[in-house]
């Protein structure tokens, strides 16, 4: 068998900006890392040129400064997704440990650890991120698509996170309803006719639960708001990724749901999170 050969990494960077890849010098280093022979660099520039996820190929995407593992079928995260990680942490480094609650008396539980559930948590970089940045989490992922929730599962070992799979909190155990600090949430916010105008990266090679918001593309927060309020403890808070253009709506879901909702966007980031958090007296069932 003749040798494959050598691509020189000017070949790799002209035949990605052919292909369209606007970040074309960034992926051929990129490539060109994870190949281990000039056969496997040549195999996955085919794959790029014919529009497969670059994190797909080389099995990882960067997020907050870490590699996040991303397997095929896995929703990517997105740089904007970070402005959700950054509004936790601050929701998390501003409140003061309060009082043991009741529901964490009776689950035999204190406070001394922080509780976060990272829901449509896809492949777990919120929770793995928030994780490494924030001592002394305890985190909870949960998403509906097994392969997002094998991949959670790899990326918060390393944190002693966990990752279920189902739908919602039907994925957390049952003794942290009441005893959660902060829920965050990536849940899909596309409206269902918008989809089909989604770069094909997306709509092609990721889950269409990932991306699947419904009619107006907020169905999945109505039902995360109107569920978290009993899973959290007396002044938590829940953070979800929206749009600018739907942030107004979200902060509505949320004070119908007795939160005090605040929107919050980043240009840099070009994202929009809503923070909605509860008052201090013990929550009632919803």
């Amino acid at each position: 068998m003749e040798p494959h050969p050598i691509l020189s990494p000017d070949t790799v960077v002209r035949t990605l900006r052919a292909a369209g890849c606007v970040y074309a010098e960034d992926e051929a280093a990129i490539l060109s890392e994870a190949a281990q022979t000039p056969a496997e660099l040549a195999a996955m520039m085919g794959q790029r040129v014919a529009g497969f996820p670059l994190e797909h190929i080389v099995g990882w995407a960067q997020f907050r400064g870490l590699r996040i593992t991303v397997t095929p079928g896995v929703f990517v995260p997105r740089l904007r997704t970070e402005l959700l990680v950054s509004k936790a942490l601050e929701v998390l480094r501003s409140h003061q440990h309060g009082h043991t609650t009741e529901a964490e008396v009776a689950a035999g539980r204190d406070h001394s650890h922080r509780v976060v559930v990272d829901l449509c948590c896809g492949s777990g970089a919120v929770g793995a991120a928030l994780a490494h940045e924030h001592s002394g989490l305890e985190m909870y992922a949960a998403d509906i698509d097994p392969a997002a929730v094998a991949c959670a599962g790899a990326n918060l070992r390393s944190v002693n996170g966990h990752a279920s799979c189902g739908d919602l909190f039907d994925a957390i155990p049952i003794i942290l309803r009441g005893v959660v600090d902060v829920v965050v949430a990536n849940a899909p916010y596309v409206p269902t006719q918008e989809i089909a105008f989604m770069p094909a990266e997306a709509r092609l090679h990721e889950p269409d639960s990932a991306l699947n918001g419904g009619a107006d593309g907020l169905e999945i927060q109505r039902r995360i708001a109107a569920q978290a309020r009993s899973w959290l403890r007396p002044g938590g808070s829940l953070l979800v990724e929206t749009s600018m253009r739907q942030s107004a709506l979200s902060a509505r879901i949320m004070a119908a749901h007795g939160f005090a909702a605040s929107i919050s966007h980043s240009e840099e980031l070009d994202g929009t999170v809503v923070t909605g958090r509860l008052g201090d007296r013990a929550n009632t069932s919803q």
